[in-house]
């Protein structure tokens, strides 16, 4: 079922021309871990690639830096550490790519008709527990630190993904309040998808800068564990922050059928892409539209932004199968009574004015 016309889908692509577009959440980087994969050629089973980014209108993304649990100390940083490499090398091969490390540097690419790539490290458990590997990620040039993934880390606690975890912590140990501090001295954002409410409380409490959600959907939309409840949201806003909708059939579809292991195992096998779709199960793009306009009337433009988890989940709305496919997004907001001047901010300017004003009070 179409969500907007024409003129409507028309009015969104120029709208993505002219505005700042920004994704803060893609998996893309387990990808340039794949010598054989060219980012320059569009792929048919990826969801983001340089010809895609630009049907879509797309000027900046976030590309997540991510290892799963590990017990071997420095693995870790060894992992982290090859993935800023392959995104540093992947930038350097693309004429058409600018590595980003500020808000002033995407606005600099895109005045010069370059996309933007800046790293992100999406889970605490890659810091092992050392500010100094911290500060290390901060000079390859992460803008932000994901608190947790899946699992708790040893100083906060996460919401799970397929199951609801038990609290180890209560939110935020006393080391944990120390990252939070240490990340607003330096500058980067502090994010807090993928943890557990309570911990969003306790950073909300200690961190003087503003917050971001990189990648996370409305629980009262759909109650998965991993999407935000309405208060939070609220709190998010009253920093200054940002939450991104993300767009994952299995978080923000309540019909959606569970995500169960065998999808999983053989998705994380092919490297997080799948050549068959996962499941029969259809989500209309008007479900992740749901997200959008709850969030956009919850607590207004400046505080929604998107976070795709593109390249990261398995399933995906429909008319939105790749970044190319975001001005479908914008129509469908448009077709739902939202202004292109409403709009704008949501599509990457609220982002950069977080990293401006984390920026700004770092070391204060």
């Amino acid at each position: 079922m179409t969500e907007f016309t024409n003129e409507q889908l028309e009015r969104a692509v120029a709208l993505h021309r002219r505005a700042i577009v920004i994704d803060t959440h893609c998996d893309t980087t387990q990808r340039l871990l794949d010598r054989h994969w060219d980012p320059s050629k569009r792929d048919p089973y990826g969801h983001v690639d340089l010809p895609r980014l630009r049907e879509g209108g797309v000027d900046a993304v976030f590309f997540a830096v991510y290892a799963p649990a590990f017990d071997a100390p420095g693995e870790g940083m060894a992992r982290a550490t090859a993935q800023f490499d392959a995104i540093d090398a992947m930038v350097a091969a693309q004429p058409d790519v600018a590595a980003a490390r500020s808000a002033a540097d995407v606005r600099a690419a895109k005045s010069h008709g370059r996309v933007a790539i800046l790293p992100a490290v999406e889970g605490g458990h890659l810091i092992e527990d050392s500010l100094d590997v911290l500060h290390r990620y901060r000079k390859r040039g992460a803008a932000y630190l994901t608190l947790t993934h899946s699992f708790h880390t040893n100083w906060a606690d996460s919401a799970g993904v397929r199951e609801t975890l038990s609290p180890r912590h209560g939110g935020l140990t006393g080391f944990g309040k120390e990252v939070v501090r240490e990340l607003n001295r330096i500058g980067m954002m502090v994010d807090v998808s993928h943890v557990s409410d309570q911990t969003v409380r306790d950073v909300l409490a200690v961190s003087s800068a503003p917050v971001i959600a990189s990648h996370s959907s409305c629980r009262a939309v759909a109650p998965h564990r991993r999407n935000l409840p309405d208060d939070l949201i609220k709190a998010i806003a009253d920093t200054g922050g940002v939450v991104q909708i993300n767009f994952a059939m299995h978080f923000i579809d309540a019909s959606a059928p569970p995500l169960g292991d065998d999808v999983l195992e053989k998705w994380l096998a092919a490297g997080g892409v799948l050549r068959a779709p996962v499941t029969d199960h259809v989500t209309p793009l008007a479900v992740l539209v749901d997200h959008f306009d709850h969030a956009l009337r919850l607590v207004g433009p400046e505080h929604v932004g998107i976070g795709s988890d593109f390249d990261g989940v398995p399933a995906l709305p429909d008319q939105m199968a790749h970044c190319g496919m975001l001005p479908n997004l914008t129509a469908a907001l448009l077709a739902r009574g939202h202004t292109e001047e409403e709009l704008e901010p949501m599509l990457g300017a609220n982002v950069l004015r977080v990293m401006d004003a984390c920026a700004a009070s770092a070391g204060a």
